[in-house]
């Protein structure tokens, strides 16, 4: 899954992504300028392959949000957490709304996911995570989790679940330097591996591993660790969807080797799908490495990350869910900003 330069195709471009070793593009803030314009992008890059290649962006919200003219600013993740510990069901309805308007909106230019929800325990130890998680509870994150799913999956998108087994515990940004955590197994499956296992439950449909060593485990980082991926995360978690890297030009993805030699071990361990962002070069060596390399059953749970129906914008912002997550962004910014109460009595979840 590659990156791309500009807000448009040129020959170099098309000419990459028609080889058969490329699976997906991934865009950036520096890919967009309007709604309409990635829409146009988005069609140019699903018109030269059959079936379409994937398209991805991080549409977390808050400091997460790579398309944000013309689109509703997103709460992070961890406002959604501030008020579940006051009102767990008003919670969960809105953040189960405002997933469905982060999908519906995306899928209305033509994206086929986004890279979310981050299910990290806000430890307030990682600044690099912090408020993209939900919260430091493992019940309010698997709560508003399975929320944050079922209105992605409401909004025609499937859903990543990011960074396992849990980047939160350690301070280390690992797009600068390579984080361990020392914590044993045990602590970590009771705590950070909790909300994993809960949205694999409800059937999941992506991961991302991080780059991040657990000692007490594997001396690798987690995304090439054939323990935590094949023995873990497939056989002790039963996990059937996609297994995402993260971005392999990241400072501490370093520790799988050269960019090339980095790819074949994180597809020994068992990902399957690779990132490499910002680094046309290394993308380049990389799909050149790759071009005889066929898994028919990587492929196959793929197919589930394409996204499903697309409104136009106008009809969307005509809709009862679009007017409903409206109101809820407005009122969690009033929540986080003057301590308002959230009532809303035209919201049917309000029973929930």
């Amino acid at each position: 899954m590659l990156d791309l330069a500009g807000t448009a195709l040129d020959a170099v471009d098309r000419e990459l992504l028609r080889h058969p070793a490329v699976g997906g593009v991934i865009l950036f803030s520096r890919n967009f300028e309007s709604p309409e314009q990635i829409a146009d992008l988005a069609s140019s890059i699903h018109v030269l392959r059959e079936p379409g290649l994937l398209i991805g962006v991080d549409q977390e919200g808050g400091r997460v949000q790579r398309f944000r003219d013309g689109f509703t600013r997103l709460p992070p993740a961890g406002r959604f957490g501030r008020l579940h510990a006051l009102d767990p069901a008003r919670a969960r309805a809105a953040c189960r709304s405002i997933a469905w308007l982060m999908a519906a909106e995306l899928r209305a230019v033509g994206v086929d996911f986004s890279f979310a929800p981050v299910l990290d325990l806000d430890r307030a130890i990682s600044q690099v995570i912090g408020d993209r998680g939900f919260a430091a509870q493992v019940e309010s994150v698997r709560e508003l989790a399975v929320a944050w799913m079922d209105g992605a999956r409401h909004g025609g998108m499937a859903s990543v679940g990011k960074h396992f087994p849990g980047h939160g515990g350690v301070a280390a940004d690992s797009h600068a330097e390579l984080p361990t955590d020392a914590r044993a197994f045990a602590e970590i499956e009771r705590e950070d591996l909790a909300p994993f296992r809960c949205l694999i439950d409800h059937g999941l449909e992506a991961m991302m591993p991080a780059h991040v060593v657990y000692p007490s485990i594997d001396r690798r980082p987690a995304g090439f660790s054939s323990i935590w991926l094949r023995d873990i995360l497939r056989g002790g978690l039963d996990f059937q969807g996609v297994i995402f890297s993260d971005d392999l030009n990241m400072m501490a993805a370093g520790a799988g080797g050269g960019y090339v030699e980095r790819a074949q071990s994180a597809i020994q361990a068992g990902c399957d799908m690779l990132l490499i962002c910002n680094n046309r070069p290394a993308a380049v060596a990389i799909v050149d490495a790759f071009g005889e390399h066929h898994d028919p059953v990587a492929q196959l749970r793929q197919l589930r990350m394409h996204g499903r129906g697309q409104v136009d914008r106008v009809s969307l912002h005509e809709r009862p869910e679009w007017q409903r997550a409206i109101r809820y962004v407005a009122q969690l910014e009033e929540f986080e900003t003057l301590a308002l109460g959230l009532d809303d009595p035209t919201s049917p979840e309000r029973a929930e």
